[in-house]
């Protein structure tokens, strides 16, 4: 696919015509009020992996509505001090894997939590084990129409909740240094790191790759590419509901998190991306609050994005904040 987009000096310019609803932030309070009313119930299980650099643990932890979320936590073997924290938030249909897997920010030198997404893990990757154990109204199969009949209801809300409360149990161990905490994640990883660096106040830094759940006025309109697709496939049969659909969707959309980030960032786009289109990146990126924040832009790519050689700049990135 050639460049589908905006040209890259429009990218530049570029800002999202989704509106903010008013009770953004009370809604986003009182839902993480609720969360926090469970016990957060961190547990930490050594696991046996046969790696001699990598000690890695199989972590639970309470989520939305108080249910067990799984995660994994890395550390350098050798680690007796607290270190800087890497949490990582996974793509869209993936799951947080095998325990050997993903060692690189551990074998940097920082500790590593990767949490699960509930109910997905089985589309790609080695698997997940969180179950979304919540109902919902009549929906395309996949998640972006889950619960999207109102907000409160709608999937991301309880994958958001589940992310901040991620965080707090990656800090909670004594291993991991919470003054310094950096969240991360690619495709739907970078659209929920997005929503936390505007839900928690003091991040470190955050680096956002290709994301996902960001201007969703435009994806569903400028991509037939899945998952945005779900949407209108959605709204294919149930005919007169797009304003509704757009007001529930808009308590998610990265724009208006990025509005709320705190916390230096380094953004990646893909000019040739229809799963993320560049404008939507550029939506939230152009609306990140924080003065300190970059973008690399891989011009002949599509939702792959820079791959390792991103992998390359973050490290570098990174050296800077943790």
């Amino acid at each position: 696919m050639a460049l589908f987009d905006l040209p890259l000096d429009e990218l530049r310019e570029y800002r999202s015509r989704s509106v903010e609803p008013e009770d953004f932030d009370s809604f986003w309070s009182k839902t993480l009020e609720e969360a926090r009313g469970h016990d957060l119930d961190a547990r930490f299980e050594p696991v046996d992996t046969g790696l001699s650099t990598v000690r890695v643990y199989d972590v639970t932890f309470a989520g939305f509505g108080g249910h067990p979320v799984k995660g994994w936590l890395r550390l350098p073997a050798a680690a007796t001090e607290p270190l800087p924290l890497v949490v990582e938030f996974i793509g869209y249909g993936g799951g947080r894997g095998l325990p050997h897997e993903n060692l690189l920010w551990a074998s940097s030198g920082r500790a590593h939590f990767m949490m699960d997404t509930r109910g997905q893990g089985s589309a790609w990757g080695a698997g997940g084990g969180t179950p979304d154990p919540v109902g919902a109204a009549p929906a395309f199969p996949g998640f972006m129409t889950r619960g999207i009949d109102a907000p409160e209801n709608y999937y991301y809300r309880r994958v958001f909740t589940d992310a901040v409360r991620a965080v707090e149990a990656a800090r909670s161990h004594p291993l991991t240094d919470a003054s310094r905490t950096v969240a991360i994640g690619a495709s739907q990883g970078g659209g929920i790191t997005i929503a936390v660096g505007g839900l928690v106040p003091d991040l470190t830094a955050v680096a956002p790759d290709v994301p996902f759940l960001c201007d969703y006025p435009r994806a569903t309109t400028i991509t037939d590419r899945h998952p945005y697709r779900e949407i209108g496939l959605y709204l294919k049969t149930h005919r007169g509901r797009s304003e509704d659909v757009l007001r529930t969707l808009s308590y998610f959309d990265g724009v208006h998190f990025a509005a709320r980030g705190r916390a230096p960032a380094l953004f990646s786009a893909a000019l040739e991306d229809q799963t993320c289109p560049p404008s939507t990146v550029f939506a939230a990126f152009n609306a990140w609050a924080h003065d300190t924040k970059d973008i690399e832009v891989y011009d002949f790519n599509d939702h792959e994005g820079g791959g390792p050689f991103h992998e390359a700049a973050k490290l570098d990135w990174l050296r800077a904040h943790v």
